[in-house]
C-alpha cells in the first residue's frame, strides 16, 4: 500500500468526487453501480471514523453514496472479540447477540447521512441479556449526539416546523430530542438561591387557555410554568421548588398582578412573603379607568373621534399629531382633563410619593365624582400593604412581561403549539437559562 500524501483540504465538495491529501487515484477508484457510488475502503473510511470520533473499538467498514437520494450511509462494527460494559452494573461481559439500528448523522457534503450498526447485547452473569450503549449516541435516539446538539442549537432560534422543513425530518422526532435534553436540563437546575418571585400569566393558545410563569427576580430566568391561573398553579409551584433543593418558606417577596386567585394562592402557599403588585397593572387598572370616562362622554354624544389612542398611555409616548389631539379633548371637556390628571399624578405618586401622598390621591379621587376612580380608589385601599410594598421597592413584573413577549412570538412563529408539553419545551428552552451540560446522557 502506497503511504498517503500530507492532508489538505478538499478542493471541491463531495459531488467534485476529486478529493486532495488521498491517493490520487481516489477518482479513478469510485465504483458505479445502479446509481451508487462505493467509496475507496481505506481512505474514505478513515476519513470518516476520524469525522465522527468514533473512538477505540468501533471503525467504519464501508460507506456508500446513493447519488439519486443525496445520501451518504456509512455502517460500523465493533472488533471481534470486544467486551462491553452493562448498562446496568457496568461490569464488562462478553457479547451475547446484536440488534441492527441506524442513526441520522449531521450532514458529510450537503449529503443527508445514516449510520448503521449491530448494536451488541451483552450477557451480564447479575443482569442478563442487556443491550449496550454506544460511544455516539444516546440510548433509544436515532440521532447522533452531534446531530442532537445542531437540533438543540436550531431550536433556540427558530420554529420546530421550520427546522423540520430544513432538516428534512418529521417535527415528532424533532420534539422528542427537545423533550428529553430539556427535561433533564430544568430537572438539573438548583433553586436553592431563589428569594423573591415574579409571577403572571400568558395565553398557550386561542381561546381561553392560560398558563402561569414563575420567574426568579433576580435572575430573570424562567423558573417553572404550568397551565392554568388559579390559586392551584402556586400550590404546584411550591411542590416544584422541593425537586430543585429550595422550599417554599425562602421566598421573602413575589411581585404579581391583583389576581384574586395569586393573592390567595400566594398567602397559603407562601405565608412567609410579602406580596408586591406590580406597577404596570396598577396603572392598566388607572388606564381603564380613564377610558371608561372617555366612553361615558361618547355615550352621551359627545364626537370623540381619534380620542383612543390621544387619550391613552403617557404623554411622551404619543406622536405629535395624537398631542395635540389630547390637548384639544382636555380643554373642551373639564370631565376628560380632571380624569387624565388622576391618571398622571397616581402615576407619579407610585414612582416617587410615599404613603402620605397615596392617600392624599385616594382621597380626591374619592370626591372626583367620577365612579371609575372612586373604585380604583376602593381597589387600591383593599390592596393597600402590596401597594406600598412596591412604592417602596420600585420592583415590577417588566422582565416576566418581556419573557411573555418572547414566548407569545414564539407561538404565532409556530402557528400554534399543539399541546401544553410542547408550550412548555419552548419556554424553558428560550428563558429557562437551561445548562444542557447537566443533561445526563
Amino acid at each position: 500500500m502506497r503511504p498517503q500524501t500530507p492532508h489538505r483540504s478538499p478542493r471541491q465538495a463531495f459531488g467534485g468526487t476529486i478529493f486532495e491529501g488521498f491517493e490520487p487515484s481516489l477518482s479513478r477508484c469510485l465504483l458505479k453501480r445502479e446509481g451508487k457510488v462505493q467509496l475507496p475502503l481505506m481512505d474514505a473510511n478513515k476519513l470518516f471514523e476520524i469525522a465522527l470520533g468514533l473512538g477505540s473499538g468501533w471503525k467504519v467498514e464501508n460507506s456508500e453514496i446513493e447519488m439519486d437520494a443525496s445520501t451518504l450511509k456509512l455502517w460500523l462494527r465493533f472488533q471481534p472479540g470486544s467486551l462491553f460494559s452493562c448498562p446496568t452494573c457496568g461490569e464488562y461481559c462478553p457479547v451475547h447477540d446484536t440488534v441492527e439500528k441506524r442513526w441520522r448523522h449531521m450532514d458529510f457534503w450537503q449529503h443527508r447521512t445514516e449510520l448503521f450498526a449491530r448494536v451488541p447485547r451483552v450477557k451480564c452473569d447479575e443482569h442478563g441479556v442487556l443491550q449496550t450503549s454506544v460511544p455516539w449516541a444516546r440510548p433509544g435516539s436515532g440521532f447522533t449526539l452531534m446531530m442532537e446538539a445542531m437540533i438543540l442549537l436550531l431550536a433556540q432560534q427558530m420554529s420546530v416546523t421550520a427546522i423540520a422543513r430544513r432538516l428534512n425530518e418529521t417535527d415528532m422526532r424533532l420534539w422528542r430530542v427537545l423533550d428529553y435534553y430539556v427535561n433533564q436540563a430544568h430537572a438539573a437546575k438548583d433553586w436553592s438561591q431563589v428569594k423573591r418571585i415574579m409571577i403572571d400569566e400568558t395565553s398557550t393558545k386561542k381561546g381561553h387557555h392560560y398558563a402561569t410563569n414563575f420567574m426568579d427576580a433576580d435572575t430573570k430566568e424562567l423558573l417553572f410554568t404550568v397551565p392554568g391561573k388559579d390559586k392551584k398553579t402556586l400550590a404546584s409551584f411550591a411542590k416544584e421548588m422541593l425537586l430543585h433543593g429550595s422550599h417554599p418558606g425562602q421566598i421573602t417577596e413575589i411581585i404579581m398582578d391583583m389576581s384574586v386567585s395569586f393573592i390567595a394562592g400566594a398567602k397559603e402557599q407562601f405565608p412567609l412573603a410579602r406580596i408586591i403588585f406590580d406597577h404596570f397593572h396598577i396603572m392598566q387598572l388607572a388606564g381603564k379607568a380613564l377610558d371608561a370616562v372617555r366612553k361615558e362622554l361618547v355615550r352621551s354624544g359627545v364626537d370623540m373621534k381619534g380620542s383612543i389612542w390621544a387619550i391613552r398611555g403617557n404623554e411622551w409616548t404619543r406622536n405629535d399629531a395624537q398631542l395635540k389631539d389630547r390637548r384639544k379633548f382636555i380643554l373642551n371637556y373639564p370631565v376628560l382633563g380632571r380624569a387624565v390628571s388622576l391618571r398622571e399624578s397616581l402615576q407619579d405618586v407610585l414612582w416617587e410619593g410615599g404613603e402620605g401622598d397615596l392617600k392624599w390621591w385616594c382621597g380626591w379621587a374619592d370626591r372626583c365624582r367620577l365612579e371609575s376612580f372612586r373604585k380604583l380608589s376602593r381597589t387600591l385601599k383593599a390592596h393597600w400593604d402590596g401597594v406600598l410594598a412596591f412604592m417602596e421597592t420600585r420592583m415590577t413584573n417588566a422582565a416576566m412581561e418581556a419573557v411573555n413577549g418572547i414566548l407569545q412570538l414564539a407561538k404565532r412563529t409556530a402557528r400554534g403549539f399543539r399541546n401544553f408539553k410542547y408550550f412548555r419545551i419552548v419556554a424553558y428552552l428560550k428563558a429557562g437559562g437551561l445548562d444542557f451540560n447537566q443533561a445526563s446522557i
